[in-house]
């Protein structure tokens, strides 16, 4: 589960690979280097910033889940007699999952079919009662009010028995809540009883990941969130066999930012599961951002000046270089590409860094084909 891996794991999951479309061949022609006969100036070699179109793809490692979750429970009290699953197993809507002690249940049962039995009785007798009453009033042998009173008997105990019936079949509901049925086919992912526990009416002891639709979860740091996708689809693949691949789209994102990892939780709901994606199974979803432009420089130019990421920009007037401090947007393999903090026109020193000073006067080779 994605719960269960570190922040290093997730850090070292999350690639960002920048195709430059217009960065060409850096460093395929040099300009010469400007003549100076002082040994003590500095050489560099300067680029001009460009503003440059750029795609960037995510790379993220996370794991299969289930759309839907069934926490499942006993509908009433008892001591657990039987446990018929384990975690892992696939179980059917109407199959018999565990069973509590149904002795109170069965004693319900029992005193409500004998009440049944005891009210059919009473109505059987007032009915013949009632047909012998009416028999003697048509030959003018008994009085109405005889006649009145047999009939109001037998409506009395035909309510006896619709009342019995009732009661029965409330003992019979309750008698069937002994065993325990999900209602729904799935998996058992977790179990939190043994046989011989007493359990309560609505205590959860399983739940079950219920068959149908699966995402791929993963944990998204939230810069990422601001540029979704340009098509807004995610292919997924598994990670001990890329070949078992899906394709899917952002169903869920977390309100809540995780306060260990600083990430989302972002759910992918894939269209078709493969087989071979189970529960759990870790897999790396790829998206990929529509193109933008941004300044992109080679990984030379970077330099750390006061703490923060720097770079070098040479002034062709008065041939001197000063450190300006820059805010990076993407990292590539080989470049940088920046947010802000160098203008498309400006020089840029992208080799001979280590021994420059604010101010310095230096001799420029600027490379060509950028």
């Amino acid at each position: 589960m994605v719960d269960r891996m570190t922040i290093s794991q997730n850090c070292a999951a999350f690639r960002l690979l920048l195709v430059i479309s217009a960065f060409g061949a850096i460093g395929c022609a040099h300009a010469a280097p400007e003549a100076t006969d002082d040994p003590s100036v500095a050489r560099v070699r300067i680029v001009e910033a460009r503003r440059t179109p750029i795609a960037s793809e995510a790379v993220l490692t996370g794991d299969i889940q289930p759309q839907a979750q069934v926490n499942v429970a006993f509908r009433t009290n008892g001591k657990v007699a039987e446990r018929r699953v384990e975690v892992g197993d696939h179980v059917e809507a109407d199959q018999v999952l565990a069973v509590v002690e149904p002795l109170t249940q069965q004693a319900n049962l029992d005193n409500a079919r004998a009440a049944l039995a005891s009210a059919e009785a009473l109505q059987t007798q007032a009915k013949m009662a009632f047909e012998r009453q009416k028999q003697l009033l048509a030959g003018g042998f008994t009085t109405r009010s005889t006649y009145d009173n047999a009939e109001q008997e037998l409506r009395t105990t035909q309510a006896a028995v619709d009342s019995a019936r009732a009661a029965l079949g409330t003992a019979q509901e309750q008698f069937s809540y002994t065993e325990l049925r999900a209602g729904v086919a799935g998996i058992v992912t977790s179990r939190s009883f043994e046989v011989g526990q007493v359990v309560q009416s609505g205590q959860t002891v399983l739940v079950l990941a219920q068959d149908g639709p699966r995402d791929a979860v993963f944990n998204v740091y939230e810069s990422l969130l601001a540029q979704p996708p340009a098509d807004g689809s995610i292919a997924v693949a598994l990670q001990s066999d890329p070949t078992v691949t899906a394709t899917g789209t952002v169903r869920e994102v977390s309100p809540t930012v995780d306060a260990k990892s600083g990430t989302v939780r972002v759910k992918i709901g894939l269209q078709t599961t493969p087989p071979a994606m189970g529960l759990g199974a870790v897999v790396v979803g790829r998206g990929r951002f529509a193109p933008r432009e941004s300044v992109v420089l080679p990984w030379s130019a970077l330099y750390r000046y006061d703490g923060h990421p720097s770079v070098w920009i040479f002034d062709p007037a008065t041939r001197k270089v000063s450190i300006r401090a820059v805010e990076i947007d993407r990292f590539g393999p080989d470049i940088i590409a920046l947010k802000r903090g160098v203008e498309p026109g400006e020089r840029v020193v992208v080799a001979g860094i280590q021994f420059l000073r604010p101010g310095q006067t230096v001799a420029a080779a600027e490379i060509a084909g950028h």
